[in-house]
């Protein structure tokens, strides 16, 4: 008979015992035919049962049937257990769910491979020592010109590629009044090529769109962008579009699967690096440089070179670094060049949420590891039940191997069915994770294909948790010893330390979970609410620019027209939002002495800021109208701690040193109280204000080119007047244009991006913890209770109170979650020591954060015990005595 033959007899049970039992039939019917006896024909033909079963071996694959069999069994007992299957399915469905969910957010932003040729050897350059701040620094920026004399130096090493910082510009494909925002990246002209891709339409950038600067006003457009804006029309070759000053012309489509090199971020057009204005700065850093590396080519000599030649390259132009300390020069110049694998692309959102998604990979294991032991628990319990059962087996002949494999099989149908559960929840939860990541201004895109990565990382996932919860009870109940199941089975005092051991791991888990649960909310909680020096609500931030540059009586014009529109209170203008990453800083020089070591920042705001801002000033005055820069500022507090040590400011000069030697002297009218000035994260930093006024050394003011608008508003929600207030400034005076619109409060909000998703996520593993927690607590007491029945009853027929029933049942269980939540505590507070980077003004050992997890597990503890103790009450002590 062929195999297909024999694989096709397996699942076609009842035809085939049909097909025997007439084949049996025929046999003893032509015997009897012959003449012979009933009775000797049946004799001679021996047990039919065996017969058939000899003969079905034949005709089946015999290892194969019995897999189907014990499926059907398994089927059956998953039936016959519905509260305890329903209970596994539910606690694995939710875990492996979030694993994948976990996996398939991780997989897009830090481990999946660009789609370009040779990603494996790609790398990206870094400096990594001390800044000019004096502070630790990573920094990936880079000038042109050093990057152009790198790139000859190591063209028979590695191919060097410059991709700008994504950035979300402005621009029009019709009139200025049509303007919109776009992901736009300087990249090579060699980047397509060296990448190994080709376009969907048109042509891709060249080398020789990228040899003089501002020749080749040329842009690619993404396949995604082309699909959304454009609705995949042909005749995009060709169109142009306004981007500053220059027009640009679309030559090209990119390949569908290229989105460009920053994960997290989907660039919509790729512009030649010969068109960014930097191009030839020495002095700008406008870029990152990634490297493929060619066969054969050692990395650190590669490293060693390139080193070489950005020291070269900064410090000949540290020459020029007039208004510097010598100290904060030496230090730059100490900076050492690494070399870090980029296979998966560089973005800041993967350097923002590397830490936290590692962390959050943890604690998706530690809720898998608490389910995979809850079910073990609910299996070790039903093998129990089953002693006899697996008894009876054995002594008819069943081998130790084939138990395993039928009790194997039920647990990788739970396993089954809770990774078909899970893989819904991971198909929502990943996408609704993304979506936190959605700072008003530039949201996250990951783009999260269910293809064979994550296929191969559910069917691991689903082995491993099937072998996690499933061998240990298969290997416990194929150890059973006839004798001793009949004389009542292994002592279950054996059976119980097993249980109660992953009773304490639970709970270790769990406690663990919470408590870094804990520190995420008191983080956020701590930053929400962090003292700002000013009220951020009802402000409303128009950022507006002029391409061509207005003059400051222009502005003032456009502030004052806004100042009488309905719902305004009062009007501001800053050199941009305020809190929003943006900074400018230099030296300090007192006295005409030499430039300070500690950097100072600058902020241009006009009269009325501080009262619109509603910022509390100590001392002086407020600007006035005649105030200019350079001339006259106003600082803040740490600024006077800092500079003048603390001695009364008002009067007192200063100059701003620049880079290039050249001073800005400044005379102090005025003390701010403190507020963040780069975002709410980082510490007080010393601010001078400056007017938003500035002149030349004639004293002639210049054009503005842009500016932010702050308004203070009656209205609740300040963007409720966004539409009318940018149509305002585009309609009082020709050529401005509000670029974006946001509240102060959003952008503070998108600030705690990352601290707001770790608590939520946080707070949602600490309840699945919790709730799995108690679900393994009431298996355990519930199956203690079973089989302590007779004990407690008989203890009850003689006399023992109910308390001391209730201390009987729970007193092992509470001495293990007490074991179990002490190494819970250690395990927290070594754990926390690799995290804290991502804490604001919280500390591990905090008695709160302590007791927060602590008391979590005795309230989870006390609901999951309350049902066992009841049923141990309810014994009847008569029923049981009559049963003995």
């Amino acid at each position: 008979m062929s195999l297909w033959s024999r694989i096709a007899n397996v699942f076609q049970v009842n035809r085939l015992n049909q097909d025997l039992e007439e084949e049996f039939q025929s046999h003893i019917e032509e015997a009897i035919a012959a003449g012979r006896d009933t009775e000797e024909v049946r004799r001679a033909w021996g047990p039919t049962l065996r017969q058939r079963q000899a003969s079905r071996n034949v005709r089946v694959v015999a290892w194969l049937d019995g897999l189907r069999a014990d499926v059907i069994f398994g089927w059956r007992q998953l039936r016959r257990n519905k509260t305890t299957s329903a209970a596994a399915v539910l606690s694995l469905a939710l875990a492996m769910g979030a694993c994948v969910s976990a996996f398939r957010f991780i997989d897009a932003l830090l481990l999946r491979p660009l789609p370009v040729a040779h990603a494996d050897q790609l790398y990206a350059l870094s400096r990594v020592g001390i800044d000019f701040d004096g502070k630790p620094s990573d920094f990936d920026g880079w000038a042109y010109p050093d990057f152009q004399r790198m790139r000859d130096a190591a063209k028979d090493q590695a191919d060097l590629v410059a991709v700008s910082y994504t950035d979300r510009s402005d621009l029009t494909f019709a009139t200025d009044e049509e303007m919109e925002k776009g992901y736009i990246q300087y990249v090579s002209g060699n980047m397509f090529s060296i990448f190994g891709l080709q376009p969907a339409l048109g042509r891709l950038l060249t080398t020789s769109d990228d040899r003089t600067p501002g020749a080749a006003p040329y842009a690619v457009i993404s396949y995604d962008y082309w699909a959304r804006r454009f609705g995949h029309d042909p005749k995009i070759i060709g169109k142009t579009f306004r981007l500053g000053d220059t027009l640009y012309e679309i030559v090209g489509v990119g390949p569908e699967s290229f989105t460009g090199t920053e994960p997290g971020i989907v660039t919509e057009i790729f512009l030649p690096t010969s068109m960014n204005g930097s191009v030839t700065r020495s002095d700008s850093t406008w870029h990152r440089t990634l490297a493929v590396i060619k066969p054969a080519s050692d990395l650190e000599p590669l490293r060693a070179k390139l080193d070489a030649i950005t020291v070269a390259f900064e410090t000949e132009r540290s020459k020029g670094f007039k208004g510097m300390s010598q100290k904060s020069i030496d230090n730059y110049l100490k900076q050492r060049l690494e070399l870090t694998p980029a296979a998966s692309g560089v973005s800041g959102l993967q350097s923002d949420y590397r830490q936290a998604l590692e962390w959050l990979a943890v604690l998706v294991l530690l809720v898998l590891l608490i389910a995979c032991a809850n079910v073990a628990n609910l299996m070790t319990a039903l093998a129990a039940s089953r002693a006899r059962e697996m008894a009876l087996r054995v002594s008819i002949g069943a081998g130790r191997l084939r138990l395993v494999q039928m009790v194997l099989v039920e647990s990788a149908m739970l396993a089954g069915i809770s990774a078909t559960l899970g893989s819904l929840f991971a198909w929502r939860a990943a996408p609704f994770i993304v979506s936190l990541i959605n700072p008003s201004d530039s949201p996250a895109r990951l783009i999260l294909p269910a293809d064979w990565r994550v296929l191969c990382f559910g069917a691991l996932l689903t082995t491993g948790v099937m072998l996690l919860f499933g061998l240990v009870p298969a290997l416990r109940a194929s150890s059973v010893k006839p004798v001793s199941a009949l004389k009542g089975g292994d002592d279950p005092h054996a059976r119980r330390k097993l249980m109660h051991t992953m009773i304490a791991a639970q709970v270790a888990f769990c406690f663990l979970v919470v408590y870094t649960a804990g520190l995420f909310v008191a983080t956020f909680n701590r930053l929400s609410h962090r003292s700002l020096g000013y009220a951020p609500d009802h402000l409303l931030l128009l950022e507006s620019i002029v391409p061509h540059g207005a003059s400051p009586a222009a502005w003032d014009q456009v502030a004052n027209t806004l100042r009488g529109m309905p719902g305004i209170e009062k009007v501001a203008m800053a050199g941009w939002p305020f809190m929003s990453g943006n900074s400018q800083n230099d030296s300090i020089a007192l006295n005409g002495g030499p430039p300070s070591e500690q950097l100072a920042y600058f902020f241009p705001v006009s009269p009325g800021f501080f009262a619109t801002m509603k910022m509390r000033m100590t001392e002086g005055r407020d600007f006035q109208s005649s105030d200019t820069t350079p001339g006259t500022a106003i600082v803040n507090q740490t600024f006077v701690k800092d500079f003048f040590h603390g001695t009364d400011p008002l009067g007192r000069q200063f100059d701003d040193a620049g880079d290039d030697g050249s001073r800005r002297p400044f005379r102090v009218v005025g003390v701010v109280a403190d507020a963040p000035y780069r975002g709410i994260k980082g510490s007080i930093l010393p601010v001078a204000f400056m007017p938003t006024l500035e002149v030349d050394s004639h004293g002639q003011p210049g054009p503005i080119v842009n500016m932010t608008f702050i308004l203070r508003t009656v209205e609740q929600d300040p963007m409720t007047l966004a539409p009318t207030m940018r149509r305002k400034v585009a309609a009082t005076h020709a050529g401005f244009r509000v670029s974006n619109v946001r509240t102060q409060q959003q952008l503070i909000d998108d600030q705690t991006v990352r601290e707001r998703l770790l608590a939520m996520l946080g707070v949602f593993f600490a309840c699945v913890a919790l709730l799995l927690a108690a679900i393994g607590l009431y298996g355990v007491l519930n199956y203690s209770v079973l089989q302590r029945h007779r004990e407690i009853g008989i203890r009850l027929a003689i006399g023992s109170t109910r308390s001391a029933i209730a201390r009987l049942v729970t007193a092992e269980v509470f001495a293990v979650i007490v074991v179990g939540a002490a190494i819970g505590v250690v395990l927290s507070l070594f754990s926390a020591r690799y995290i804290e980077t991502l804490f604001y003004q919280v500390k591990s050992a905090d008695p709160e954060i302590l007791t927060v997890p602590a008391i979590a597990i005795c309230a989870v503890a006390f609901m999951a015990t309350l049902p066992a103790v009841m049923r141990a009450m309810r014994i009847d002590p008569a029923d049981i005595l009559r049963s003995e």
